[in-house]
């Protein structure tokens, strides 16, 4: 994996939890509050992911500073036209100082409590409105998300429980002990473009482009620079690693229960190969994947639990009877694991929710 997502806080310990042996719960979050050695960091499509240390570097000028830019670029346009802020930039200059202060010297705060602290902070945006949807969008988050895609701040020890987010906000420089340093930003893609072709490779310029929410340009010059090597997909132009062409021998047949915006069910744009004719009712319409069953290599259903939070199967196809053996159990090992615990999707799928009108 290059990466976990990170949007919902259970698919970061289900996604490990699939990979990893013997995980524990207490496992992953030593590794995310005590160690620090995985960093939930905002880089790709604007997306929350859990990154190994040694990579964030890399998501950083590879696409956490676009992000940045971005989303500052939006948020002063956004206050000035709501007659928020005069001048739109010194206030968010100002504001984005003053939290840094709070959180020097190695404290940690929930937005509620920077709120208090940094009255600039406050105020809210009027969206939609007259319409059904719309609504006041506090300005106060945004800030919080454009200081920690930037790098200077980042989402520390958590206040829920697993199944929840509640982060309180550290400075990157405490938390890690030391700061993301400046790094050219083709190298930064051409390492992410790298490590995505180590994990996921054979795939298209599309597949990296769409991955990275970056341009062709960029995909491109990247490729070059890895001098990478052209492959036929059916048809279709894809990459590896020039030292990734050697054939890979068969493997026996796997079944797997990965959960909602698993990186594997994520990783690539286009999707047919694993997924068939089930985009309909694995993934809503903005595109979040739910829950999934895997077998052999193929996506063949869904997932959940039932009121006492026993793991069932939701198959959308015939697959063998041995097949169905290594699911049935794989989720009544996810049950065990799960003791008890029942897990519900932020982006529940179609299919999750034929299951559960309720939501």
């Amino acid at each position: 994996m290059v990466c976990l997502h990170g949007t919902d806080p259970v698919t970061v310990y289900l996604s490990a939890w699939a990979r990893v042996d013997g995980m524990t719960m207490t496992d992953l979050a030593n590794a995310l509050y005590i160690d620090r050695s995985l960093v939930k960091h905002l880089a790709m499509r604007r997306t929350l992911f859990i990154f190994p240390r040694a990579t964030l570097l890399a998501a950083q000028a590879g696409a956490s500073n676009r992000v940045a830019a971005a989303e500052r670029r939006k948020l002063i346009r956004d206050v000035e036209e709501a007659g928020l802020h005069r001048n739109g930039d010194r206030w968010l200059s100002e504001a984005e100082d003053q939290v840094l202060a709070v959180l020097a010297d190695g404290r940690e705060a929930t937005s509620s409590q920077l709120r208090d602290e940094v009255p600039l902070l406050e105020g809210s945006i009027v969206y939609g409105e007259g319409k059904s949807w719309g609504g006041r969008s506090p300005v106060g988050p945004r800030v919080m998300t454009t200081l920690s895609a930037a790098g200077h701040i980042v989402r520390a020890t958590n206040d829920g429980s697993w199944i929840t987010s509640r982060p309180r906000w550290a400075s990157m420089k405490c938390w890690l002990g030391e700061e993301i340093g400046p790094h050219p930003e083709a190298e930064g893609v051409a390492e992410l473009v790298a490590q995505w072709l180590r994990a996921f490779g054979p795939g298209t310029a599309a597949d990296l482009r769409w991955w990275l929410g970056s341009t062709v340009t960029a995909v491109r010059r990247a490729l070059t620079d890895l001098r990478a090597v052209e492959v036929d997909l059916d048809g279709q132009i894809g990459y590896l690693l020039r030292d990734d062409l050697e054939p890979i021998d068969p493997v026996e047949p796997w079944a797997a229960l990965l959960p909602p915006l698993d990186p594997t069910t994520m990783g690539w744009f286009e999707r047919d190969w694993y997924l068939g004719p089930y985009k309909t009712q694995l993934f809503d319409t903005s595109g979040n994947a739910g829950p999934t069953l895997w077998w052999d290599g193929r996506i063949v259903g869904g997932w959940r639990q039932t009121d006492t939070g026993e793991v069932v199967l939701q198959l959308l196809e015939d697959v063998s009877a041995e097949g169905r053996r290594a699911l049935e159990q794989e989720a009544a090992r996810l049950t065990e694991w799960l003791a008890g615990t029942r897990v519900l999707p932020r982006f529940p799928s179609p299919l999750f929710r034929a299951s559960a009108p309720g939501l």
